[in-house]
């Protein structure tokens, strides 16, 4: 029964994209049911597509702000509510670069990636146009430095689809936005790194950067890590998925950039840095798959728990880059995630009926909120489907599913026991 409704939240997300002016190939793009690795990657192509298609749609045509109907969490804290239209489009895009980057094919799946990569071109066009009215709020409360970098590592992640094609009058007013939010000082947190991640887009595109906010977010992350591949949140350490969200994902893509334009930043080797918070991120993610009950739940812990299926972006992004660990095996760490989209997509109310995420963990719960949660900040969810970044042939896809850790535990399976590490 849980894998049927799946399904039919992911048809209705399909039919939601014909409905609001999708390529016709999306009908063909339904998942068809059935549990083989192929089925896995339908499922997740429609869901990224449910996710997607009504604000790429929008955003491309200057209407989001027009047709996106906000809701904001019960303790709203005040400000401008516009900044939600910055956290939907920046964070969607952040999750779902990589599949847009994929070589153009006559598929299915290729004519569907096709229409919302052109969709997103033409709203990345629009959403630093002045004269557009899906001008997003790019100089309005702080909250606009959170967003601007999941925009600008959705940049990183697809350079060649989402920033190669860009006419030069729109990739100057991405730049100029992004110089003046230099405006906002981060939090002693996490924020330190959104700096950091705005500092490596501008190096990425041989533009002036300042090394001293990448530096210093590196430094301050280092310096926070707990042991056994988890990093606090500043000086007081978080049980919750900030590990996920933010701190690994952008601490290691940051040092990429260093390392690939050969920037060094205090004296310190990138390429040493880089290679220490892999290995620290592949030993989150272990830990991120023991969290994975045998039916695709895990713990509802911590602060922003209804950014969802966001929480296991470490897992999805190593996956993606081919840098799981060898004690996870692809075919282990694919069935445990589609477990958890399963777990967490199938109730209903994820959606409005316009096709807009809502604010809940699984299902529509504003009281979850926190106050600054706005159905714009849910998008990051799509986060956990960095793996689309890969062919439909890769062996990530096409691998037999394996069990994941809990799965074997409570089937008395043999299973690897787990030891803290010193690294």
């Amino acid at each position: 029964m849980e894998r049927r409704n799946f399904m039919r939240t992911l048809a209705a997300g399909v039919a939601t994209g014909l409905a609001t002016g999708a390529a016709g190939a999306a009908a063909q793009a339904a998942p068809a049911a059935g549990t083989g690795a192929a089925d896995h990657r339908r499922q997740m192509v429609a869901l990224a597509h449910k996710m997607a298609q009504p604000v790429l749609h929008h955003m491309a045509r200057g209407t989001l702000q027009q047709q996106f109907a906000l809701e904001v969490s019960p303790t709203w804290d005040g400000r401008d509510r516009r900044v939600a239209y910055l956290e939907c489009f920046g964070r969607l895009l952040a999750g779902i670069a990589p599949w847009l980057a994929l070589p153009d094919d006559g598929g299915e799946e290729g004519r569907l990636r096709r229409a919302l990569r052109d969709n997103a071109l033409q709203g990345l066009a629009n959403a630093v146009d002045p004269a557009s009215p899906d001008y997003l709020l790019w100089q309005g409360p702080r909250q606009a430095l959170v967003d601007s970098a999941y925009f600008t590592n959705a940049l990183l992640r697809a350079p060649q689809a989402l920033w190669a094609p860009l006419d030069s009058t729109t990739k100057g007013r991405i730049v100029a936005e992004i110089k003046r939010l230099r405006r906002i000082e981060p939090d002693y947190s996490n924020w330190m790194l959104f700096s950091a991640m705005n500092e490596a887009f501008l190096l990425s595109v041989g533009e002036e950067y300042d090394p001293m906010r990448i530096g210093v977010a590196i430094r301050k992350i280092n310096e926070w890590y707990a042991g056994d591949g988890w990093i606090k949140d500043g000086e007081t350490f978080h049980f919750d998925y900030y590990n996920g969200f933010v701190m690994y994902p952008m601490l290691l893509e940051v040092l990429e950039v260093l390392e690939r334009c050969n920037a060094s930043t205090w004296g310190a080797k990138p390429a040493e840095l880089r290679a220490q918070a892999l290995k620290r991120m592949q030993r989150y993610g272990e830990h991120l798959e023991r969290f994975i009950s045998p039916q695709g739940t895990y713990p509802p812990i911590g602060r922003s728990l209804t950014y969802r299926t966001a929480a296991f972006q470490p897992l999805a992004l190593l996956a993606w880059r081919k840098q799981l660990p060898a004690s996870l095996p692809e075919g282990q760490v694919r069935a445990a995630l589609h477990a958890v989209h399963q777990a967490v997509w199938s109730p209903p109310g994820n959606f409005t009926e316009d096709g807009y995420l809502t604010i809940g963990f699984a299902g529509h719960q504003p009281e979850l909120g926190d106050w600054y949660s706005n159905n714009g900040s849910m998008y990051i969810a799509s986060a956990g489907l960095l793996a689309l970044g890969l062919p439909e042939n890769d062996s990530y896809w096409t691998t037999p599913a394996l069990d994941w850790t809990q799965k074997k535990a409570f089937a008395g399976q043999r299973f690897p026991k787990d030891y803290a590490v010193k690294y």
